[in-house]
């Protein structure tokens, strides 16, 4: 079984209540996000949690999603 590892990821600076740096969000895998100091070190931070995220649900019998089409994506 051939799985994508080519998400959509998200990344949105946090408040310093929040503690500051930034936050990386997989909109495609529920529940699927990481952080960084920095948006670039959140990016990578997020590629390993979608690894960890579709090994979790591969072990656990769960549906893997295939990431969103770029040409379905809306902006704005």
């Amino acid at each position: 079984m051939s799985i994508s590892t080519d998400y959509a990821v998200t990344i949105r600076p946090l408040s310093a209540a929040d503690g500051g740096g930034f936050v990386a969000l997989v909109p495609d895998l529920p529940g699927c996000m990481s952080d960084g100091e920095t948006p670039q070190e959140a990016l990578a931070n997020a590629q390993d949690a979608i690894a960890s995220w579709i090994e979790a649900a591969h072990e656990l019998g769960g549906p893997i999603p295939e990431p969103t089409r770029e040409d379905l994506l809306k902006f704005g």
